[in-house]
């Protein structure tokens, strides 16, 4: 289950972790809209606890009781210091998710309200939460740390990194498809949320991402790299609540074009700022993409993922090319399993 703002998106697996559905509810908050698998109908969603209903009552009508699940297993954006691998969620595990809330003021309130609707719902059906913070866990201190002194109540601000269970996945995922995992491997998940990540051994040692998804790459709507003296004149220029939509919402690939924060539309726009926001993307993928390199103390190969990355030869070529003054090195397309990982890691702490 992963809950956003305006979307659940959920899929059913069985033991053998094989997907058997998926359903997805989206524009909750009004009228929305109920797809199971390719079909689909307009439905009155007006809040989390509605759209989880209308989500369990679309499996019982295809046969599949609440008894029949043996749990949910939910994707949590930030699991700040302490919460670094999948876990149980007890009431100390759903309060520490929710101390967690004004590092990830967007999605982890929309994370506790998917999580309390269940419990609402199936009050004794086991929940389980995967985090997109954990994968970074391994990062070294001298890569996490920002410079800035040591002040009661700024511990917490540090670089986190995300994208953590599409990174897991793809650990897992590549030497089935390859025969191997690379030494060093530098994972490029492109998304409308997109960073890089530098694993070394399989183990994540820096990523683009820091304290918030924010920074970084640049990303479908998200500035990504920008200074924080910029980031204090928007504050003081538009208040804080403004800055914040225009760096969450307003930037990025549409601040750029001025069109779409959606690649395809780009790639098929003849518009100059259009061409300027896909520059934009691959100048500043292939820029940090040395940073990761030198983190690592080289590169053995680039592994792309996400919906740009699976889907865009174009931008996975541009970077390739921005990157070969490398030399030669293999590269992958693997795609994105978030869902079966968390299905996964799920499974594994139920049998444990």
């Amino acid at each position: 289950m992963n809950a956003g703002s305006s979307s659940i998106k959920t899929a059913l697996f069985d033991d053998d972790l094989t997907e058997v559905l998926r359903i997805e509810a989206t524009g909750i908050g009004g009228t929305g809209h109920l797809s199971v698998d390719t079909c689909g109908q307009d439905a009155n969603l007006p809040d989390n606890a509605a759209a989880l209903a209308a989500i369990f009552n679309a499996l019982v009508q295809r046969g599949v009781t609440l008894k029949a699940l043996r749990a949910v297993a939910h994707r949590v954006v930030h699991g700040g210091t302490t919460l670094t691998a999948t876990t149980r969620i007890t009431p100390d595990v759903r309060q520490a998710i929710a101390d967690c809330v004004p590092l990830a003021p967007l999605h982890n309130l929309h994370h506790l309200a998917a999580i309390d609707a269940v419990a609402t719902l199936a009050p004794d059906l086991p929940q389980c939460a995967s985090f997109d913070t954990a994968f970074h866990a391994t990062i070294p201190d001298i890569a996490r740390r920002y410079a800035l002194p040591d002040i009661p109540g700024l511990a917490d601000l540090q670089r986190y990194g995300f994208h953590g269970i599409s990174y897991a996945a793809l650990v897992r995922a590549l030497p089935q498809q390859s025969g191997t995992l690379p030494k060093r491997l530098l994972a490029c998940h492109l998304g409308n949320g997109a960073s890089l990540c530098a694993i070394l051994d399989g183990q994540s040692v820096a990523t683009t991402m820091g304290y918030s998804p924010l920074s970084g790459l640049t990303m479908g709507t998200r500035a990504g790299e920008i200074d924080a003296g910029a980031v204090l004149r928007l504050v003081r220029q538009l208040g804080p609540d403004q800055t914040e939509r225009l760096l969450h919402n307003h930037a990025g690939l549409l601040g750029l074009s001025n069109l779409s924060p959606d690649m395809r539309t780009l790639e098929n726009s003849d518009s100059p700022k259009a061409r300027i926001a896909i520059d934009h993307f691959c100048y500043w993928a292939s820029r940090q993409a040395g940073s990761m390199i030198a983190a690592m103390g080289g590169l053995d190969a680039v592994a792309f993922t996400g919906g740009i990355g699976e889907n865009s030869a174009m931008i996975r070529n541009t970077i390739l090319d921005k990157l070969s003054w490398m030399g030669n090195f293999p590269h992958y397309t693997v795609k994105a399993q978030e869902e079966v990982q968390i299905a996964r890691d799920a499974r594994a702490l139920l049998n444990a």
